[in-house]
């Protein structure tokens, strides 16, 4: 709990704040779930005006309700009765009458003199049994509220006064004054930590006494699986009571029973659930019911950690049967391969770092995209329209910045670059006035901000972000939604008066935006631009990633006050509980950084420009001029598409048994009769598809042989073996015509590109050779040179080229991946991804990730710019050999099945029954139309797709 001061946030850390509860500041009182659809704090759409828990002080609870009248001058004859409820809260007493058009009062106890029973002197007496049911309560300060249900600022009147309230149940006077004797006693205490203490344990106790009540149960042969103590948290409140939770609901039963009985979330429902910090503390646990929606369904805060982890691990087991889990990485994929939008990628990574609408001290961040505010036409073409989404705010002003390093350059530690936050309560309630206007009533004291200081204008705002000494603000998510309120004066606030005279009404908009709605699809369309896409991870690096924090975040002017990171000061080791919650409150007021997601740089998003770029190789350049060959091309792409979009419809189609020991490699020839394949038998096979017959077996030695490829022009068939050699073998002389006696141990697989040959053995090396092909007479042997030798620590079991051969990818026996530049036949990265032997690896046709199985049956998927291990999927048996297509994968499994893989999904689309043995190599033709599959059975499959 924290101290009651409310300013606007945004300055240095100094006192006051906050934490925050469920979805984006609404007009009216939170009610279960806050809202829906693209941000909205919690209570958009409820009834207007009465009671709501933001009348309540910061960090205040409300207890009970009991049916009374005020009492109007009593005992004269001007004597009159307000009807209405009396609530009971730890800070103070409100009374909110039936009728809408009187106010609702408020009399914070610690303005109190007297509390008692109407007609009794003294505060302290004992009671007894009486037949009034007046309470009376003198007091120096009261505030007026919502008076003809209107949202203004509250009126206050002072001085020594006396309200009496009538209880309707008037046995019920003696302990409510007691109650009041004793919540007075905690407000008048000088100490706040004290305070705080005293009211935690009076609401203990008051938990204590009552359980969850049983017959709130949907079904009665639900089963009880755990209840504990905990509040429901909305944005400025928290609400106490108990949580419960079945085989087949979660409930929430506030103390108070607002703003209803019971909360009820069916778990079948729950399609996420997230961990938060509350406070600073491993506390909060918050639900969500719906896939994209940025509000959630339900915020709890327990009181100990333990209970919020034994819930999660409930949810989180139960979801495991319905739910696939999603990870920042298999976000990150799904972003970068195109099937989320910048939109939803930066939802996701909110919720992912504690960010909530439930919290505004942790309100999720959107980042200024938009840098002409001034021009009558938006063009999102030109890159000078966009801000730089390298540097943070603070930094986009040279002149400011300069200004700023000075100082903390001068600074003694610890150092900070920026005395503000880009996010915070206060900065939130700035953009969110006009439709959460009891919020900022509730953050400020009943007061609104200065009506210059207001959001008056975008362009105004955005001047301040890039001129102000002390505002570094960014964006929240409605800019870039649906909903336009935020941005009118729909409920006819008065707002005050600027000095030029003008009222506060609209945002004022840029000139390039027609109408709020039209400012808010061109926002949304700068968002998902090109531009964007290609900048947004170095705005992701900044406030979620590797320069958030350390030397990185040094050198990209990205330090604020330590206060404000995750870590930056442990609450438990302070012991003086006054100096404990004045440090809460500084911090919830100033804001937080988000939890880190990322250590490493950010893959880029694969943008249309970039994909056409790393697909083209420089076969494909020189024929792009021919319309004949981009034709043939195009179908293709549309071969390819169609087949993976119907990869989950294999059929197996013939199988042949021509091997002694396992199959290790298959080649087809380009027109698609004759298959080649080699085997740990130590022969080459070559069968002819049409005819069905084996037509050659070729022996170059007694050890086995591990892959094969075709050379272009179909004329020679290379084998590698465990012999340390690679043979070549020519089809139209029917013998071996070469043999590259090149390693110190056995080749374990070969590639060739362009007249070059790459090869990887058990001796820790891949060598890159320049082969001359043979002269068509079949008696010129080949011509090697060794061009490059790639070195590893250990054997080297798989390698793999990207499409235009200028990467190529290494898995060895300890489970790394290697993925190196030929050009300069450098070391890129390195990953231990894999506990055991890496079994396969292939890049994506557009060359931006590889993807990896080993022995210990999971597929990593890699950032090859970065390095970044981005998706790990685990299957129950070693996946041997794959084929993908970037977003799907058809591996060969230990069990001997196929299986498809929906990458994105993160999830086992199906499972096709196909060898007696493992599946031990694959191969798929450009067109991706045609499979043949080997295996430990000795057996060569054909698969076809059934459209």
């Amino acid at each position: 709990m924290t101290g009651q001061s409310r300013s606007r946030g945004g300055a240095e850390p100094r006192g006051a704040g906050r934490q925050c509860r469920s979805r984006r500041p609404q007009p009216a009182h939170p009610e279960g779930r806050a809202g829906s659809g693209r941000g909205s704090l919690p209570g958009q759409g409820v009834r207007r005006g009465g009671f709501s828990l933001l009348l309540l002080n910061l960090e205040e609870y409300y207890f009970e309700q009991h049916g009374a009248n005020h009492i109007l001058h009593k005992g004269s004859h001007h004597e009159r009765k307000i009807r209405g409820s009396l609530k009971i809260c730890s800070k103070s007493v409100i009374f909110e009458p039936d009728a809408i058009s009187q106010p609702i009062i408020k009399i914070p106890l610690r303005d109190c003199i007297t509390i008692g029973k109407h007609g009794e002197n003294g505060a302290n007496r004992h009671f007894t049994k009486a037949k009034s049911g007046g309470i009376s309560l003198i007091f120096s300060q009261v505030y007026f509220i919502k008076e003809h249900n209107v949202v203004a600022p509250y009126k206050i009147e002072r001085g020594k006064m006396e309200y009496v309230f009538e209880l309707d149940v008037p046995g019920k006077v003696e302990d409510v004054v007691e109650t009041l004797l004793q919540l007075h006693r905690a407000s008048c205490l000088d100490k706040l930590g004290d305070q705080t203490a005293m009211i935690t344990a009076i609401l203990q106790s008051r938990l204590a006494r009552t359980s969850f009540d049983k017959n709130r149960f949907q079904n009665i042969s639900e089963r009880l699986h755990m209840e504990c103590k905990a509040e429901m948290v909305t944005p400025l409140v928290t609400n106490p009571g108990h949580v419960c939770i079945t085989d087949t609901n979660l409930y929430f039963q506030p103390l108070n029973g607002y703003p209803k009985p019971v909360v009820q979330i069916t778990l079948q429902d729950v399609r996420r659930i997230y961990k938060r910090r509350h406070g600073l503390m491993p506390l909060g646990l918050e639900v969500f019911c719906t896939e994209d929606d940025l509000c959630s369904d339900i915020y709890l805060k327990f009181y100990e950690p333990q209970d919020r982890d034994d819930l999660y691990f409930y949810i989180a087991t139960y979801l495991e049967h319905h739910v696939a889990e999603h990870t920042a990485e298999s976000y990150m994929l799904q972003w970068q391969r195109g099937h989320l939008s910048n939109y939803q990628y930066l939802l996701h990574l909110n919720n992912l770092a504690d960010r909530s609408c439930n919290d505004l001290s942790q309100y999720p961040v959107f980042p200024w995209i938009i840098h002409d505010y001034s021009s009558s036409e938006l063009d999102l073409s030109n890159p000078g329209t966009f801000r730089d989404l390298s540097k943070p705010v603070g930094a986009l002003n040279k002149e400011r910045l300069e200004r700023l390093l000075t100082r903390y350059q001068e600074m003694p530690e610890p150092k900070f670059m920026y005395g503000s936050h880009y996010s915070s309560p206060g900065y939130v309630l700035f953009y969110l006035v006009r439709i959460a206007p009891e919020y900022m009533l509730c953050l400020q004291n009943g007061r609104f901000d200065n009506a210059d200081r207001m959001f008056n204008s975008v362009a105004e705002t955005w001047k301040n972000c890039l001129d102000g000494a002390t505002d570094f603000k960014e964006l929240i998510p409605e800019f870039y939604g649906d909903d336009v309120s935020f941005l009118v004066n729909s409920l006819k606030l008065d707002l005050g008066k600027r000095q030029g005279g003008q009222m506060v009404d609209d945002v004022e908009l840029p000139p390039w935006a027609s109408s709020p709605e039209d400012f808010l699809q061109k926002s949304k369309d700068a968002l998902e631009s090109n531009y964007v896409s290609e900048h947004l991870h170095e705005w992701i690096d900044l406030i979620f990633g590797y320069k958030q924090k350390g030397s990185d975040a040094v050198g990209a002017h990205n330090v604020f006050h330590p206060l404000t990171y995750e870590g930056g000061v442990d609450l438990n080791s302070i012991q003086d509980p006054d100096e404990k919650v004045a440090m809460l409150t500084q911090i919830l007021e100033f804001g937080q950084t988000p939890k880190q997601l990322f250590v490493t740089p950010h893959p880029r998003r694969i943008t249309p420009k970039f994909k056409s770029l790393s697909q083209t190789s420089s076969y494909n350049a020189s024929m792009a001029d021919s319309p004949g060959e981009e034709s043939f091309e195009d179908l293709t792409e549309e071969s390819k598409t169609l087949a993976w979009n119907n990869i989950t419809k294999l059929q197996l189609h013939e199988q042949y048994k021509i091997h002694k020991e396992a199959v290790t490699g298959i080649t087809v020839s380009r027109n698609g009769s004759s298959v080649f394949t080699t085997s740990q038998d130590s022969t080459l096979k070559m069968f002819s598809k049409e005819s069905k017959m084996l037509q050659r077996s070729i022996s170059f030695s007694n050890m086995a042989l591990s892959s094969c490829l075709l050379l272009p022009g179909d004329a020679t068939v290379i084998s590698s073996s465990w012999d340390n050699n690679v043979y070549f073998y020519s089809i139209a002389f029917g013998r071996r015509q070469d043999t590259l006696m090149g390693h110190d141990d056995a080749v374990s697989k070969i590639c060739w590109h362009d007249n070059r040959l790459y090869s990887a053995s058990w001796d820790s090396t891949v060598k890159v050779w320049s082969g001359v092909p043979a002269e068509m007479s079949g008696t010129k042997r080949h011509h090697f040179d060794l061009l490059a030798e790639l070195e590893h620590d250990v054997s080297v079991d798989t390698i793999s080229l990207n499409a235009a051969s200028t990467l190529l990818v290494s898995g060895t026996k300890e489970g790394t991946v290697n993925i190196w530049d030929l050009t300069t036949a450098t070391l890129m990265h390195q990953i231990p991804c894999h506990s055991g032997i890496v079994c396969d690896t292939a890049f994506s046709p557009d060359s931006r990730h590889v993807l990896s199985t080993g022995a210990d049956g999971c597929l990593n998927v890699i950032d090859v710019q970065t390095g970044m291990l981005i998706s790990s999927m685990t299957s129950d048996q070693p996946q041997r050999c794959f084929v993908w297509d970037g977003n799907s994968v058809l591996s060969g499994s230990q069990s001997g099945e196929l299986l498809i893989w929906d990458l994105l999904g993160a999830k086992i689309s199906e499972r096709i029954q196909g060898h007696t043995g493992a599946v031990t190599c694959i191969w798929m033709n450009e067109q991706c139309s045609s499979i043949i599959t080997g295996g430990e059975d000795r057996q060569i499959i054909f698969w076809k797709l059934q459209y």
